[in-house]
């Protein structure tokens, strides 16, 4: 069991472990040095010293800060931005439902979000704010149908949770097909395209965005972290402690479909992230907090990391990052498997 230190501020008091505390900061560390790496990956290879000139504004080669302020750096913001919003999902998720394997991509919010997206380029057209519109607010409907159908006496337990999300997920996987089959080829394609999850051709107008929605739903998430680590012993457990469960269960819920939403939105679907981010994290913390900060950190390191394997594949392909996530996020889960079997 990690110790924690107690910070007073007049009536106010925050937690905090040391350990995750530098977990976070060594997470954060490494984020910045692979974004540096990323700044300087790409046709045009710039060294460190052109690097940190181009974002001071100091650069004596004007292209340099072309391409680092207009192409390389908002995408590795968005990069950044999109992985600890599933990170901090995914901790929200298994935190809920009390098992590892409950991540958004595995209970169906972002095949929800990818039935939206398919609908709005085969009828509408594939204009990008439209279309991440469209995967924003079908991701939401997915979640409030998954936690509707999981009510039962007004109560959603954890596992039943999953369950319908699994079986919603399933569902919709089949109408996704149908609707790709039965759509024309080229908008057939161009939605192929987007369900692959891409950081390609990211600008500041899908940077801004997401981590503006990230500024704004993480201290919500904050305020609620006590009592989503007080869930995780048991309904019973916390209604002893006082804890609205139903009520803090839905604020959580509502919470991690909101950043599942603005990270489809931004990139499409990414597998894996939000799967592997708070696992990884917990086990680096041990702690047994919900990883909400270390999860998100943790989920931007990976995101960043697998930008930086996509486009330095040896086969020289520049795969889309929601390809490079699902084959080792596959790779991840195999192994995961593989070690509670042996336990």
């Amino acid at each position: 069991m990690s110790t924690h230190a107690i910070l007073r501020l007049g009536p106010l008091s925050l937690r905090w472990r040391p350990r995750t505390v530098m977990i976070c900061m060594g997470l954060t560390a490494v984020g910045v040095a692979l974004a540096i790496v990323l700044l300087g990956t790409g046709t045009l290879a710039f060294t460190s010293a052109e690097i940190v000139a181009a974002l001071f504004g100091r650069s004596e080669n004007p292209m340099a800060e072309r391409v680092i302020w207009g192409l390389r750096l908002p995408r590795i913001v968005t990069a950044a931005c999109v992985g600890a919003a599933l990170g901090m999902a995914g901790a929200i998720f298994q935190s809920i439902s009390r098992n590892a394997l409950g991540s958004p991509d595995m209970i169906g919010f972002t095949t929800g979000a990818a039935t939206g997206e398919i609908v709005q380029i085969i009828l509408f057209g594939a204009e990008p704010l439209a279309v991440s519109l469209a995967a924003a607010l079908s991701c939401m409907a997915t979640a409030a149908l998954v936690f509707l159908l999981a009510l039962k006496g007004r109560v959603t337990g954890g596992h039943r949770l999953v369950l319908m999300g699994i079986g919603v997920g399933a569902t919709l996987t089949g109408v996704n097909t149908m609707l790709l089959v039965a759509s024309d080829l080229d908008r057939s394609i161009s939605a192929q395209i987007w369900l692959a999850g891409s950081l390609s051709a990211r600008s500041w107008s899908h940077a801004v965005p997401a981590a503006l929605g990230l500024a704004l739903i993480i201290p919500v998430a904050l305020l609620y972290a006590r009592r989503l680590a007080l869930l995780e012993m048991g309904d019973d457990a916390a209604r002893q402690l006082g804890i609205p469960v139903e009520r803090t269960r839905l604020a959580m819920v509502m919470t991690a479909v909101g950043l599942t939403a603005l990270a489809t939105a931004a990139t499409g679907p990414i597998a894996f992230i939000a799967l592997a981010g708070p696992q990884l994290a917990r086990r680096l913390c041990r702690s047994p907090d919900v990883p909400l900060l270390s999860g998100a950190a943790m989920g931007a390191v990976l995101l960043l990391a697998a930008d930086l394997i996509s486009q330095r594949f040896p086969s020289g392909l520049n795969l889309p990052i929601g390809l490079t996530t699902g084959l080792l996020g596959g790779a991840y889960l195999l192994w995961r498997l593989a070690r509670d079997a042996k336990v």
